[in-house]
């Protein structure tokens, strides 16, 4: 089948998840605005998670994987989606499915007048820390990067391909690829999506990364955007 959309997946320790993803992902290419692929980034799980990749890849033909030999982080994960990946655009959903896949349809219909489309979640079903340290987080970066995003942490986006494959990730900067389409002079936009409990597995990120994280991460980002490269070729031979 000829692909227009791939979704990446990090995984790290997912386990008790990986079984609802399929069923929830298979569900969702049925039904995709788009000819849809999946690929998994298994970030170095040391539980049976590549056991489960291996079996769910080999049952879908439109499911692949990459596995890490060691763990190198969320940004790396999406990193090597990006790189990887050959479709005209590429998605990324978080592996607990706190968003769901089937708003990927809402997204999709603002990306071609947009290079990136973010979801925002409409009532967080997640506990009053991780609320308020989320809003303090996005607070910071706002003020550092003027992207205007209410909720870049929002682990459900769509990009078209060419952007995010000049994306120079570092460590942390998954929080900021709003912010890094605008240095390419892209459009980007928000839309309101679903947002669930975790129901099974264990968060990866806790009040200290949430809030200490973001804020050297801004300093990262500033580096960046004074050093970034940015050029439109206008024509070649």
């Amino acid at each position: 089948m000829d692909y227009k959309f791939t979704i990446i997946v990090p995984v790290y320790n997912e386990e008790d998840n990986l079984e609802r993803v399929e069923k929830e992902l298979l569900a969702y290419t049925k039904i995709a605005t788009l000819p849809t692929a999946v690929l998994f980034v298994n970030d170095g799980s040391k539980d049976k998670s590549q056991v489960l990749i291996d079996d769910i890849c080999n049952r879908n033909e439109n499911f692949n994987y990459i596995l890490f030999e060691e763990n190198r982080g969320l940004s790396a994960a999406i990193k090597a989606g990006f790189d990887t990946i050959e479709t005209e655009f590429v998605g990324y959903i978080d592996s607990d499915l706190q968003t769901a896949p089937e708003d990927f349809n809402l997204l999709l219909e603002h990306i071609t007048e947009y290079d990136l489309v973010t979801g925002v979640r409409a009532n967080r079903k997640d506990s009053v820390v991780k609320n308020m340290s989320s809003t303090i987080a996005n607070g910071i970066r706002r003020a550092f990067t003027h992207d205007g995003m209410d909720d870049t942490g929002c682990p459900l986006k769509v990009i078209k391909t060419e952007y995010a494959k000049r994306i120079p990730m570092f460590k942390g900067l998954h929080r900021f690829l709003p912010a890094m389409i605008l240095l390419q002079k892209g459009k980007i936009i928000q839309i309101p999506v679903q947002h669930f409990p975790r129901i099974a597995g264990e968060a990866k990120f806790g009040l200290w990364n949430r809030l200490l994280g973001p804020l050297l991460d801004c300093f990262a980002y500033l580096w960046m955007k004074k050093k970034y490269i940015n050029y439109t070729i206008s024509k070649k031979s």
